[in-house]
């Protein structure tokens, strides 16, 4: 199941030990071979063709840029640096950059399931890192300029020294079990009539096990016993940990939270067996989200979550 989450798996080495040196950066930053992965408006670029990848370009890229943009490290992969590269102040950056017909920016969500898996982990890491870039130009402790620091890794107050790192939110999401049947929501901010696994923000002091608890019961009302970690999942919209649960459930009787949810029944493993296969009247998340795979993991007998 693991290999088959969208937006893990990049191939590319962090360079953690290396991007403390600036010189080593600079180095890199002017090699021949290095790589650097455009982004418009948080859109990355994809070759256009049968076969979608995205598009590395060369250093010489950043000179069709004004004012000219600060890479960001993602990593090396076979000794060859690959960074991220911010070019949305072209106001037609596949014509500036003379991509017409071999390249587009494209929408990452929209896109990911087209790519090869190990390059939307890339994709994925380039965008957060580079809206975490975009949302901390200036220092949160005295409100200065803030500069990045080992190739974008982190962020430094111009003023007060002050370090920021990049932050990810912990999300926890459950598919709730109870013998054949499963506990599914329908968010009430989707437009589309479509039923998932119950999720949340893990609060400060909680743990994933009483974040699952919490949730459920505030979003449906149901009592969740044990709890089971089975997979976890980037989301970089702009950047959250998606941490993947089966949970045990203790009660039946639904009460819908109606500012989370439209809606919440419990399904029978055959019907959402049917859903995955697009048969049937319900709709279940695509292979993108993992909730795919919670619901996945439940039809398919994974989901054993007592005495956890």
């Amino acid at each position: 199941m693991r290999d088959s989450i969208v937006f893990t798996s990049s191939p590319l080495d962090r360079a953690s030990n290396e991007r403390r040196d600036a010189g080593w950066i600079e180095a890199q930053l002017r090699a021949e071979s290095s790589r650097f992965l455009p982004l418009w408006r948080l859109q990355p670029l994809v070759e256009v063709g049968d076969e979608r990848k995205l598009a590395w370009a060369r250093s010489s890229l950043l000179d069709s840029v004004k004012p000219a943009p600060e890479p960001l490290l993602l990593g090396t992969h076979d000794g060859v640096a690959h960074f991220a590269v911010d070019v949305s102040s072209l106001p037609e950056p596949v014509e500036a950059l003379g991509l017409e017909g071999a390249a587009a920016f494209e929408d990452l969500r929209a896109v990911a399931m087209a790519l090869p898996r190990a390059e939307t982990g890339t994709a994925a890491h380039a965008r957060s890192m580079l809206a975490w870039h975009i949302r901390h130009s200036r220092c949160s402790v005295c409100g200065e300029p803030t500069r990045p620091r080992a190739g974008g890794a982190n962020r430094i107050c111009s003023d007060c020294g002050a370090e920021h790192f990049p932050r990810t939110d912990p999300v926890a999401i459950a598919a709730v079990i109870k013998e054949d049947r499963c506990l599914l929501g329908r968010p009430a901010n989707l437009p589309i009539e479509m039923y998932t696994a119950l999720a949340g923000f893990i609060e400060p002091g909680e743990s994933i096990e009483e974040a699952v608890r919490r949730e459920v019961a505030e979003e449906t009302g149901v009592e969740v016993g044990a709890v089971r970690y089975l997979v976890s999942q980037p989301w970089p919209f702009p950047s959250s940990l998606m941490i993947g649960c089966l949970a045990e459930g203790l009660s039946e009787a639904i009460t819908v939270d109606e500012e989370e949810l439209k809606a919440a029944r419990w399904f029978h493993r055959d019907e959402l067996r049917d859903a995955l296969e697009g048969r049937g009247g319900v709709m279940v998340p695509p292979a993108l989200a993992v909730a795919h795979h919670l619901i996945r993991a439940f039809v398919e007998g994974e989901g054993d979550v007592e005495g956890v």
